[in-house]
């Protein structure tokens, strides 16, 4: 059972039409496929959908749903910003967007940056260095402590169907080494984060992006995959796509990493509800 509900195209930062990812998921073997792109924001940014697009997004993957109906299920989605009602900033969230059938909720970013604008924490890694080291002296655990919060802000007054790729700000890392996830402070932190998604039952993927993109570890990493497991948080496996042959990457890895973690069912989007089939 292969499905992907998060996915990119030319309407954002992906690359390749609606109709062509169609296509590559079909060539792929999914059984089901959910168009996601970045939604609309407010200010500029190098890869959301601009808003005068929308309208047409939602028409196109409404036909395409119809025109490929009798050999895949696709579903109409966005990745929504959740992005809270601070100071410079304007809420935006799920709620936002009714008329779709799921959104990925993620939070990209974390209050503003040194130049006022709103900090993106899924970008360039000397951008984001910038900031930490001159607007947060290089303080790191309160970025992430503020990172993790925004995230059960919004599992807690707008949910998404889905949770995005959880703890990307990892990334980060790469660059520079900024914290180690065995650290207690941080630990607390996912704990904190995941006990808030359990409660309010949402669905967590497992996003393979930054093993292929990468070379990294899954979003979330090994070791948290396993604390959702004895919460009993549900997942699905999405690759995050941005181009056809990302459809379906990594996602050997994710499955034998969620099999180690005890899973035996994964929740997918079917016959326009969420159930649980077997990994």
């Amino acid at each position: 059972m292969l499905t992907n509900y998060h996915s990119h195209s030319h309407y954002c930062d992906g690359k390749g039409s609606l109709e062509e990812q169609v296509q590559g998921a079909i060539a792929q073997g999914l059984r089901a496929f959910g168009f996601s792109s970045h939604c609309p924001v407010w200010f500029d940014n190098q890869w959301s959908m601009k808003a005068e697009r929308l309208p047409q997004y939602l028409a196109e993957t409404q036909a395409l749903k119809l025109k490929y109906a009798d050999q895949i299920e696709l579903y109409q989605g966005l990745e929504v910003d959740f992005i809270p009602n601070e100071p410079g900033l304007r809420p935006l969230g799920p709620s936002h967007f009714p008329m779709l059938d799921y959104c990925v909720g993620s939070v990209h970013y974390v209050g503003l940056n040194q130049f006022g604008q709103p900090w993106e924490i899924d970008g360039s890694s000397v951008e984001f260095l910038a900031c930490l080291d001159s607007l947060y002296h290089s303080d790191i655990q309160s970025v992430i402590k503020k990172y993790y919060g925004i995230i059960r802000q919004m599992v807690e007054t707008d949910p998404p169907q889905v949770v995005g790729h959880l703890d990307k700000i990892k990334m980060h890392n790469e660059a520079r080494l900024l914290f180690e996830e065995t650290e207690a402070w941080y630990v607390e932190e996912v704990e904190q984060t995941l006990q808030t998604i359990q409660k309010a039952g949402l669905i967590v993927e497992i996003n393979t992006r930054g093993n292929y993109k990468r070379g990294l570890d899954l979003y979330p990493s090994g070791w948290i995959i396993k604390r959702m497991k004895a919460l009993n948080i549900p997942i699905c496996i999405n690759s995050d796509s941005h181009r056809l042959e990302e459809i379906t990457a990594s996602y050997s890895l994710a499955f034998a990493t969620a099999k180690e973690a005890g899973y035996e069912e994964m929740r997918v989007l079917l016959g326009g509800k969420w159930q649980n089939v077997g990994l």
